[in-house]
């Protein structure tokens, strides 16, 4: 009985699956990357200032994507990717990314341990900095509202992550909204300069129409805590609040504790980096197509579906170390960089 495709066509008269059946049968030149046993440091950018101007324009933003070139690579789970280069950095991103929620559950760093310590009701610790307005522990409100600067404005590359989110950060419960005129912000920073607060005012409607943020947040009680993250996506799709900034403050929400939320897809679609390199790495535009083979590779390697988001933004940065930290300075989890090795074969 005759076989379709991948590509919709009779797997015998499929000119693509042929050539690669081809070059996959062609002896294998040696790869430009290779493993050691553990993932590679990479350098990261070090200028607090760096994401200050990529939004202020709102202009048209041209980047010259990094392609490895092809050295007979193939993996079923990256059917996109035909360099090990591209599929070794793939894993290291992996790690990071793994590595960082990991320490978001266990250990949060730097405001988001804030966020923790506000919705759970835990003292201040000695030497701590006073959150503004005297928010008292326990306050989920002034919680959630700070893990919404964290995500909006973005934490930034260098040694204070966090210092444009202190610097534009008011309470909640005065109903004030943050200056942002020359606020630092991150890489994946979703505020854009010419918008002004609007974002922001929709975002305290938004909550105020639900009758706070909690309620707005948690929804029913009877949804499972992805039924929890979808609907919350899809409700906060805000005017200027993007894929990349919503998806990160509800996984922050979910892994900080405040909510019980979880990712149960990476919410792909439309043209943000996030998406387009998901398209690359699954050789798919379908937006089902690339939530099944992006859950697939989450499954092979052992990891939480939720760590693809950040590691195919930062696998897409046009310079090698180029690294966008979200606030974290560990390194990556060496036995998850091990298991993508594995997974993929390299």
């Amino acid at each position: 009985m005759p076989e379709f495709c991948r590509h919709n066509r009779f797997l015998a008269n499929c000119p693509i699956c042929a050539r690669e059946r081809a070059q996959a049968a062609a002896p294998r030149r040696a790869p430009g990357v290779t493993r050691t046993g553990g993932p590679v440091t990479r350098k990261r950018t070090t200028s607090a200032g760096r994401g200050g101007g990529s939004r202020s324009s709102g202009g048209l933003r041209v980047r010259q994507l990094a392609r490895e070139a092809d050295d007979g690579f193939r993996s079923p789970l990256l059917p996109g990717v035909k360099a090990s280069g591209a599929a070794q950095r793939l894993a290291e991103e992996l790690a990071f990314a793994r590595a960082r929620l990991d320490a978001l559950a266990r250990a949060p760093f730097g405001l988001y341990a804030e966020v923790a310590r506000l919705a759970a009701g835990a003292p201040e610790p000695a030497g701590g900095i006073a959150a503004p307005g005297g928010a008292p522990a326990g306050d989920r409100e002034e919680a959630t509202w700070l893990a919404f600067l964290i995500a909006y404005l973005g934490p930034l590359d260098g040694e204070d992550p966090f210092a444009g989110v202190r610097a534009a950060r008011v309470p909640w419960a005065g109903g004030a909204l943050p200056a942002l005129g020359d606020v630092a912000l991150g890489p994946r920073s979703a505020h854009e300069r010419a918008r002004g607060d609007a974002t922001l005012a929709a975002y305290r409607a938004w909550a105020q129409r639900a009758g706070s943020q909690a309620a707005a947040f948690a929804g029913e009680a009877a949804w499972t805590p992805q039924r929890r993250f979808a609907r919350a996506f899809e409700r906060l799709a805000l005017p200027g609040l993007r894929r990349d900034a919503r998806f990160d403050l509800l996984e922050t929400l979910g892994r900080l504790g405040v909510y019980e939320l979880e990712a149960g897809s990476l919410a792909l679609g439309g043209d943000d980096e996030v998406t387009v390199a998901a398209k690359r790495v699954f050789a798919i535009g379908d937006a089902l197509l690339l939530e099944r083979r992006a859950a697939e590779l989450a499954q092979a390697c052992g990891i939480p579906l939720a760590a693809l988001d950040l590691a195919l933004w930062n696998w897409s940065r046009p310079a090698a170390g180029d690294r966008t930290t979200l606030g974290f300075a560990g390194e990556p989890d060496a036995a998850a960089f091990a298991r993508a090795g594995d997974a993929l074969g390299l």
